[in-house]
């Protein structure tokens, strides 16, 4: 489920629509949760589907850590991608804010860390990396952590909406980590290697 304080909006023609902040929404607020309506598909169930279906899961998908296609059944499947998200995956099936975004903002993940079945140049960022590949989560789990690490620290000072939607387990296992008494999962742990 996307943070209700967002909306559809069109970007541009070469993005299209997005999902943008109706006001500001701080660093470490969860952005959005993995919920019991998202609908996950086994790579052989997407293998029987039309070519259209097959399309759509493509456009529209992410892939978990077991290669299971995830179809977030709200707006969250709008979001873009960016080389400088303000947005991160975490192992806890949540995403977080890791910096404030201004009311206005277009909310972004970078694909990086999504699991893509294939390469992909995104649009020009001004940025080094130019191309998402299968497996940038490989190379860029320190950085995305230490990002994640700093949000982190922050969860517990912002209202926090979602909060609710995450199970139980999951909420006390994150409290351990913001008191110090247990470390952050990596982001690394969102991996699935093909071979």
């Amino acid at each position: 489920m996307m943070h209700p304080d967002t909306e559809i909006r069109f970007i541009s023609e070469e993005i299209g629509y997005g999902v943008v902040a109706l006001r500001r929404i701080p660093k470490g607020t969860i952005t959005w949760v993995q919920d019991e309506l998202d609908q996950i598909y086994t790579p052989e169930e997407v293998g029987e589907m039309s070519e259209f279906a097959r399309q759509m899961i493509d456009k529209y998908t992410f892939r978990n850590n077991k290669g299971n296609f995830v179809l977030c059944w709200d707006t969250a499947k709008y979001v873009n991608h960016s080389f400088r998200s303000n947005c991160l995956s975490t192992a806890y099936d949540f995403e977080i804010a890791v910096r404030d975004i201004r009311e206005g903002e277009e909310l972004t993940d970078d694909y990086g860390y999504l699991n893509v079945t294939e390469a992909f140049r995104a649009k020009d960022e001004n940025t080094e990396r130019k191309v998402v590949y299968p497996n940038d989560l490989e190379k860029f789990y320190p950085l995305w952590d230490r990002q994640l690490q700093q949000a982190f620290g922050h969860i517990n000072s912002v209202p926090q909406p979602l909060r609710a939607i995450i199970p139980a387990e999951i909420q006390k296992e994150v409290l351990l980590v913001i008191k110090g008494k247990k470390e952050m999962k990596s982001i690394l742990h969102c991996y699935y290697n093909e071979d």
